[in-house]
């Protein structure tokens, strides 16, 4: 492991590495003003169509093979590549935007004693930094010093001087890695050297709250941040149907070297067997000696006029519809929230179809799912439930009348209560509620602060912790402060001072927390807080009815989804406590196996605990939350939570947010602690079959291939919900374990992932992107999202409290996770049906457009004529056929928000792929080979031999030419009026627009003025007038359109009779009135959650008992005594 050296004398800075070392800026952008043009020509070039019409403009360059103009591919290439390049260019120059703001963030560093003003992107390692209350952190630091010594976030309590002063240090740390839980190093100063952890440092993404300022010494910077390492590389994103885009277009390749090859062998036989007798008339070109090379060289000659089969409007197309469907998010007004005055935002502008066929959604939990805010919201005290209101039947009502706290001077206005029974018997001096919210106001790790006298404000370890003591104080008994030997409560108006003689603290196994304090009166007393299942076996027999009463109260909590704990107390004997306090001390100074000697002396003294009732705290979710899930689990999405919280928190939301219910047949709990133990875990789980050789897709995962399978869907025998812990997670990651996680995991309808890291995070999207065949979604608000937010198909940032890493490394951007059902649901699916449409109709047209002529060719003796004008070739896809179909893709809508809403159903057929795959392209492909043969026949055979009824002859080439163009454009009209289902005056005005278009610039082109003005390049004097003027030509043209547009109403008007689609049930539907939101039933569970899943680490009581957090600064703290009758500290009310 490499290690760095970092000095760091205030006069001057030195710096001494043993690695390479970063400077603090970030850079995401791809290009500059100089590489711009050659970098983005390049990237362009790479795309098979641009480099394929590139090619065959340089055949068109060769006279010997150009049958057409050089600006029917000159024009249209070079519109392609202009509007990418500046797409491309906007969305750099965004970029270069997001990071200039980054990197031009102020900061304080110290440099020669005086803080200076910097910017982040100047900050060096070994810098000495100054934070401020709400700043982002800069880097990753070692937290020096800090104005909040009251904060449980202290790091180093000897750095408790003034940094002005000439000081030398040195620190010795690890290598730069992505480990966020774990930092080795060493301080070494003025001699001594001390231990750095990871609860010595700031890490960059954090923000500072509750402290007025804090120094720190850049330890890590930029790319060498724990955040960067992390963040995993910024890949380019590419939907299912651009991959399926790249395919279709190598069959197209395919497709047309095949017609190529079938007329250059025609043309070869046809010279052979006419041509070379007929060179009087019609010779050879210079250079052709023979019917073989003249077929070779009319193979490269029906590639350029065969060209369009390939269109290269397509892709400019593609990108003019998906900027379109953005602007449609960005303008979303029921996607604004107008808390904070964020709009949704598309940040990527290339995806937008993708969001219609997710099937897997990955979730942060806390600031996606939750506020993270926690209230208290219901208790049970001596068996009597509080909290909510009955009426005389017994029937529970609701109650918008706040309890009224104002005779309590210290109460937090913020905080609101409903039952008003509560208040009456902490006013009638109930002994039970007292001695419960005593026990609240005493029990705990809370740390107090009073800038100004009577505002209180809680530093909590967790916020359950901080919702506790915060109801408690509400209702009289509030905490006022701390010293590392007593606790100041105000109860009930009067102050009390207690002697703190011991903290029991929380961890993992324990699961509970107790305090041993004696009372101003002299009473020893123990009081214990904890989850409900450890606590029940540590009472006194003769609370066995107190506790069936409590159960049962327990369980409506857990129904509503509140996060319970049960509190309970025990009077302790004098003689006793002085021979356990003894013990303890000896414990507490072991060399050797002081933790396991602790639990002990815990367990001993915690039995027969009296019960006193238990408390219920919500952690609120955002708005919405359970309602989008639910609304998703319809739309057949499968929902991962991945957290870094720990089991009990995961479930806990789980349950809250109907993601788990008590439905489900059963929910798994992954926590085996070796790989053997996680491989039997996962198997007998779900699979047990799986252990066989026999099993099918065993069988086929032996078999060795280099490519990646697929596993396909397996259906379980129920519905199942898999919770997995990140210790076992790393095991199950391995090799020969992901296939078995994968496995198991899909077969659940709901997985949580909890206590993992950021890597673990992006390692679980990489294996279901690796073995399901499946559009994947991850949805983060932290830094700690960023990496799973780029592993996905799909990266959605929420702009909440943890700062906007998670939204600049997004493709997609709200406020609140409720928005996601509004933008897969609605902009997703409305995206991927005009994608598909737009391509469906795409193909067709140019298919039906250029098989014409190959027939021709039939009838030409193979020389590469085109059949239409060259001038229509160059304007067909550009102008007369762009407009319509952009129009019924940006537009079109099969049914509208509300109903895609009301029923998320039919969100299934996109992530099936179903309106746009390889069959469907075949479809469409025979569909314009049939209108093809249409269009060439009808036409021909209409004109053969025809006389105008003049007498005059108008059975010439260029009369067919204008006729077969007519009917082609005139039929892609119509097919786009079937393919319409949301009429607009846009969509209107396109359609007819464009064949007044074609008509005007039709008559205009063929008129004598142009003729005579360039007479080259407008040969077709008069034919426009003298043909259509006829009315066999008209009813050729009825004929063709007749022929080309019956089949496919037929087949449509088939297909809805007797195999509708969800969205003809549902167009079928709308001719009724939408039906009445469905009634939401609250429904009793018995699944008891523990409040304690909120604390995620050891809890801080030794560093409260050591006194080294502590620094005095009010009159509470110094005095160590408070009452409020005094004159100096004296509240009214009181």
């Amino acid at each position: 492991m490499g290690c760095a050296v970092i000095l760091f004398p205030v006069l001057p800075i030195l710096f001494i590495f043993l690695f390479s070392l970063q400077n603090n800026s970030i850079k995401t952008s791809k290009y500059n003003f100089f590489t711009f043009l050659p970098l983005n020509l390049f990237e362009q070039f790479q795309r098979i169509a641009n480099a394929y019409f590139l090619f065959l403009l340089i055949l068109q360059l060769i006279p010997q093979i150009s049958s057409l103009a050089w600006f029917t591919t000159v024009v249209p290439l070079v519109l392609v590549l202009a509007v990418s390049g500046v797409k491309d260019a906007i969305d750099d120059f965004n970029r270069h935007k997001s990071d200039k703001h980054v990197n031009n963030r102020p900061v304080q560093v110290l440099i020669n004693g005086m803080l200076k003003d910097e910017k982040w992107m100047n900050v060096q390692v070994g810098d000495i930094i100054k934070l401020e209350n709400n700043n982002f952190v800069t880097a990753d630091l070692l937290l020096l010093s800090s104005s909040e010594p009251h904060s449980l976030t202290l790091a180093l309590g000897y750095f408790h001087f003034c940094f002005f002063l000439p000081f030398t240090g040195e620190v010795k740390c690890e290598a730069p890695n992505n480990k966020l839980d774990k930092f080795t190093g060493t301080l070494t100063l003025r001699g001594e050297k001390y231990a750095l952890d990871n609860e010595k440092m700031l890490l960059r993404g954090c923000t500072i709250r509750n402290t007025e300022w804090c120094f720190g010494l850049v330890i890590y910077a930029g790319p060498d941040t724990k955040l960067m390492q992390n963040s995993g590389k910024t890949t380019f994103k590419r939907t299912s149907i651009d991959r399926l885009m790249n395919v279709l277009v190598l069959v197209i390749f395919a497709f047309l070297a095949l017609m190529c090859l079938i007329l250059a062998i025609g043309n070869g036989i046809w010279e052979y067997d006419k041509g070379y007798y007929f060179q009087v008339y019609l010779p050879w070109a210079e250079g052709v000696s023979s019917a073989s090379y003249s077929g070779f060289l009319m193979f490269w000659s029906y590639v350029i006029i065969l060209n369009t089969v390939v269109p290269i409007s397509l892709y400019v197309s593609v990108e003019i519809i998906r900027l379109g469907n953005s602007f449609y998010i960005d303008w979303d007004r029921k996607m604004y929230y107008p808390l904070n005055d964020t709009p949704a935002q598309a940040r990527t502008t290339t995806l937008n179809e993708e969001l219609g066929q997710i099937k897997y959604i990955f979730s942060d939990k806390t600031g996606t799912l939750t506020q993270n805010i926690m209230c208290f919201n219901k208790c049970s005290i001596n068996g009597k439930s509080y909290g909510d209101v009955y009426d005389m039947s017994g029937q529970r009502i609701e109650i918008n009348e706040k309890v009224d706290f104002s005779y309590n001077q210290l109460a937090d206005p913020k905080f609101a209560f409903y039952d008003h029974s509560l208040v009456e018997a902490v006013k009638l001096s109930d002994v039970p509620t007292h001695r419960f919210f005593r026990l609240l106001s005493l029990c705990h790790t809370v740390m107090p602060e009073e800038k100004k006298e009577g505002n209180l404000v809680y530093q909590a370890q967790s916020p359950d912790e901080g919702a506790l003591v915060t109801a408690a104080r509400n209702f009289g008994f509030v905490f006022r402060a701390r010293t590392p030997e007593t606790i100041t409560v105000v109860e009930m108006g009067e102050t009390k001072i207690y002697k703190l003689l011991a903290i029991l603290d929380f961890n993992n196994v324990r699961k509970r927390m107790s305090v041993i304090v004696r009372s101003p009166e002299g009473d020893l007393t123990l009081y214990c807080k904890g989850a409900d299942t450890i606590l029940y076996e540590l009472l006194h027999s003769s609370c066995d009815t107190l506790k069936e009463e409590t159960t049962e109260h327990l369980n409506e909590f857990a129904g509503e989804g509140l996060r319970t704990l049960v509190v309970a107390y025990k009077n302790l004997d004098e003689d006793y406590f002085q021979d356990w306090i003894g013990r303890h001390h000896e414990a507490s100074t072991a060399l050797e196996g002081r933790e396991d000697k602790l639990s002990e002396l815990y367990e001993e003294i915690e039995k027969d605990l009296m019960l006193l009732g238990a408390t219920a705290i919500e952690d609120k979710l955002q708005d919405g939350v359970p309602q989008t899930i639910e609304t998703l689990a319809k739309a057949n999405i499968k929902i991962w939570v991945l957290t870094g919280d720990k089991q009990e928190t995961a479930m806990n939301i789980g349950y809250s947010c109907n993601l788990l219910n008590d439905d489900m047949e059963d929910v798994f709990i992954i926590e085996g602690s070796t790989s053997d133990d996680v491989l039997n875990e996962l198997r007998k789980k779900m699979k047990p079959d799986s252990f066989l050789d026999s099993d099918e897709i065993n069988i086929q995962f032996e078999k060795s291939s280099k490519k990646t399978k697929i596993l396909p869907d397996e259906q379980a025998n129920g519905v199942y919900g898999l919770v997995i812990t990140g210790h076992s997670l790393a095991y199950a990651l391995e090799g020969n374990l992901e296939l078995e996680l994968v496995r198991t995991a899909c077969l659940c309808k709901v997985v949580i992932c909890c206590r993992v890291t950021p890597l673990q995070k992006a390692q679980v999207v990489e294996l279901v992107k690796k073995y399901k065949k499946a559009v994947t979604l991850a949805i983060g608000d932290g830094a700690n999202d960023v990496s799973m937010i780029k592993t996905a198909h799909i990266g959605v940032g929420i702009s909440g409290q943890e700062g906007m890493q998670a939204v600049l490394s997004s493709d997609f951007s709200f406020a609140q996770f409720r928005y996601l059902q509004r933008l897969l649901l609605v902009h997703g699916r409305w995206s991927y049906i005009r994608m598909c449409k737009f391509l469906k109709y795409f193909f067709y047209k140019n298919f039906a457009f250029t098989l014409v002529h190959f027939w021709y060719g039939f009838f030409s003796g193979f020389s590469a004529q085109t059949v239409y004008d060259e001038w229509f070739i160059t304007l067909y896809n550009l102008v007369y056929t762009s407009l319509p179909v952009l129009g019924m893709s940006l537009f079109d809508q099969d049914v509208d928000d509300r109903w895609s809403m009301l029923f998320p159903q039919l969100y299934v057929p996109g992530q099936q792929n179903l309106y746009f795959n390889k069959t469907v392209f075949v479809k469409c492909m025979l569909q314009g080979i049939y209108s093809s043969l249409i269009l060439f026949f009808i036409p021909y055979g209409a004109m053969y031999n025809t006389m105008r009824s003049d007498g005059k002859a108008i059975a010439d080439y260029q009369s067919f030419a204008l006729m077969a163009q007519t009917c082609l454009l005139i039929v892609v009209s119509v097919q786009i009026g079937l393919d319409t289902s949301y009429w607009t005056v846009v969509n209107q005005f396109f359609i007819w627009g464009s064949l007044s278009v074609y008509f005007a610039i039709t008559f205009t082109m063929y008129s004598d003025g142009m003729y005579l003005i360039f007479t080259a390049s407008f040969p077709f004097i008069g034919t426009a007038r003298n043909t259509l003027s006829q009315p066999n030509v008209w009813l050729a043209i009825f004929l063709s359109i007749t022929l080309c547009v019956l089949p496919v109403v037929g087949f449509r008007f088939l297909k809805a009779q007797l195999k509708p689609t969800p969205s003809d049930k549902i167009k079928e539907a709308k001719k009724r009135p939408p039906p009445p939101s469905p009634k939401r039933r609250l429904r009793r569970t018995s699944t008891r959650r523990s409040g304690y899943a909120f604390s995620h680490q050891h809890g801080f009581g030794a560093l409260i008992m050591s006194g080294r957090n502590m620094r005095p600064k009010s009159p509470f703290a110094t005095t160590g005594t408070f009452s409020p009758n005094s004159d100096k500290h004296k509240h009214k009310g009181l």
